[in-house]
């Protein structure tokens, strides 16, 4: 199989869907890599890296798209890239679908094969290819939060683990998943009193036993939302439910018991956002502020720590880019409930609930079209 990684072109995005060494186990196998020069570049993967892998290195993204049969990103496809998809080419990569409809429609109408690394799903449950990010975007929730809530950043001036003599501040993470459970972390450990909240009892219990003392754990619900977001000092967004919307967790009315200065960073972004009043932002511009609360709400954290980032990333995806190239995506799968689970869009129909359900545009069963 012929396989493309060209640049990403995300503002900001400075991650690459492969490493050198992935297109040296690719090509190993019989396959043919394409890469787009300096793709890897702002993850510190040189293009002589990728030469030496036995990789080929195309000046333009066209020229990628035009000759792979696959195509491995790492964000969505921007509108820009659109004309240059072809009916019957696969893309491997986070598209998010359910928080975008321009984008939902265009790879219907372009007929791709699209495979989301964030529905991807094993037998657990558990989403494999957002694990790594999440870990990421988690651990960076707190650390761009407590840099916002310092003054010159236009937060209330607060230090996230106080000192001695002077108390901490208050972390509030909604939701309890791989996200809060990494923002708890590095919260927890700058000396920050945390609160978890989770609907989940069984989930809130393991937290209770694995985390340190200065973290308590709240049943998820409207009043304690309220009452905890009035003491909060940093809130940290951070529910997902895979391949739909996030449910919106904090309306713009609630927003009114926060205190002046304090700082919100919602990881669910990408997904619609769990609180009413965020948008999509970048690094470029990553903030604003609504009712005097900062909002931080850059929609592709992990590509500020792109070397991580990366590396982390290639780690989770590459075993499954490789399943897909060796026996192609049909047969791939047929054997595979996982990759199943992440065709989203297959010949311009809806493959997955909960896209079609965001747009209330058709679904078709994923086995139907395989058939």
């Amino acid at each position: 199989m012929i396989i493309g990684v060209p640049k990403e072109i995300k503002a900001n995005e400075n991650r690459v869907a492969l490493q050198p060494v992935g297109a040296e186990l690719l090509i190993q196998r019989g396959h043919k890599v394409l890469v787009e020069k300096n793709a890897g570049v702002g993850s510190g993967f040189p293009d002589e890296l990728y030469a030496n892998a036995g990789a080929q290195l195309l000046s333009a993204p066209a020229e990628i798209f035009a000759k792979a049969e696959m195509i491995i990103k790492v964000k969505e496809p921007l509108p820009q890239e659109y004309p240059l998809i072809k009916k019957g080419q696969i893309l491997f990569t986070y598209f998010h679908f359910a928080a975008a409809e321009e984008l939902t429609r265009a790879m219907m109408k372009s007929g791709a094969v699209c495979i989301a690394y964030e529905t991807i799903e094993k037998a657990d449950r558990s989403l494999p290819l957002l694990v790594p990010m999440s870990e990421v975007a988690g651990r960076m929730a707190t650390q761009e939060g407590a840099k916002y809530l310092e003054r010159t950043h236009g937060g209330r001036g607060l230090l996230l683990g106080g000192v001695p003599g002077v108390a901490p501040g208050e972390a509030v993470i909604l939701g309890g998943g791989v996200v809060g459970i990494n923002a708890a972390k590095m919260a927890a450990g700058l000396g920050a009193h945390v609160t978890i909240l989770d609907i989940s009892l069984d989930r809130l219990r393991y937290l209770d036993d694995v985390m340190p003392a200065n973290v308590d754990t709240l049943m998820s619900n409207p009043e304690n939302i309220r009452q905890m977001i009035a003491k909060a000092d940093l809130l940290i967004g951070a529910v997902l439910i895979p391949g739909t919307k996030a449910p919106r967790l904090v309306t713009r009315e609630m927003l009114k018991l926060m205190k002046p200065g304090s700082v919100i960073v919602d990881v669910a972004v990408d997904q619609g956002g769990c609180i009413e009043t965020c948008k999509p932002t970048t690094h470029a511009e990553p903030t604003f502020f609504v009712d005097g609360v900062l909002h931080y709400c850059v929609a592709n954290m992990p590509g500020a720590v792109p070397y991580t980032s990366t590396i982390a990333l290639t780690n989770a995806t590459l075993p499954y880019a490789v399943e897909i190239a060796d026996k192609g995506y049909l047969r791939a799968a047929k054997e595979n409930g996982e990759i199943l689970l992440g065709i989203n869009v297959i010949d311009g129909k809806i493959t997955y609930k909960g896209v079609a359900e965001a747009f209330n545009l058709p679904y078709t069963n994923v086995k139907q079209v395989l058939a």
